[in-house]
């Protein structure tokens, strides 16, 4: 246990899960969009649902998709913002089973047509996990260097990822592997033990059936 773990984040409030863990899943969309938004459709489920304007979530999902920070002053005035730079979002109510109270589902859409189809949790103190993305299983907590990519599956693609990873100097502390059905589209997380720069990056998006490469620097 750290400090961090004792006196929570320091953040805007009201609340470190409905505001803070809000912000973080929001900047995370933005990270794995690579681009910034046009257009946000978000459901909330549980307790996000039926407090989420009274505790600012809503004004945090949003901030953090526009890439601000938990502490960010301008988390505050986040919608109003959004519909000067041109996003449009829109909120409803989710229907999920057996889902953390503190869930949302984020349908972002990027300025170039890039789409992202997010589910994450807010689970308390700041906390979060991105369960899924794109319709395949994740277990992203932000609190490492962490690698997401989208591919064909197919023979030999996890030894490349690994090649080009070691190649580049970067140790993978953790894999996690995910698939539609054999053959189909998969995903894999990598955390690491360094920073993944550029050139590192552009490699991996150069490789013959990756679909989508996205980079998600620990939190701050």
């Amino acid at each position: 246990m750290d400090m961090y773990d004792i006196i929570g984040p320091i953040m805007i409030g009201p609340s470190s899960s409905h505001t803070a863990g809000a912000a973080r899943i929001g900047r995370m969309a933005r990270m794995l969009l690579g681009e910034a938004p046009a257009t946000a459709k978000i459901g909330l489920w549980g307790s996000f649902q039926k407090t989420y304007q009274g505790h600012g979530t809503d004004r945090a999902l949003i901030g953090g998709l526009m890439g601000m920070e938990v502490d960010d002053i301008r988390l505050r005035e986040s919608l109003p913002l959004a519909r000067q730079a041109g996003l449009t979002v829109s909120f409803y109510d989710a229907r999920l089973r057996g889902a953390h109270p503190n869930t949302v589902v984020m349908e972002v859409v990027g300025i170039t047509g890039h789409k992202v189809h997010m589910q994450a949790a807010s689970i308390g103190g700041g906390e979060i996990i991105i369960q899924a993305v794109d319709g395949l299983e994740t277990a992203i907590t932000g609190h490492a260097n962490t690698l997401v990519m989208t591919y064909r599956d197919t023979p030999g693609m996890i030894a490349k990822f690994s090649g080009i990873v070691a190649a580049g100097g970067q140790n993978i502390a953790t894999m996690r592997v995910s698939r539609s059905a054999a053959g189909g589209e998969a995903m894999v997380t990598l955390e690491l033990d360094g920073d993944a720069d550029a050139g590192l990056i552009q490699k991996l998006r150069e490789l013959t059936d990756v679909y989508q490469v996205a980079y998600l620097p620990a939190r701050r």
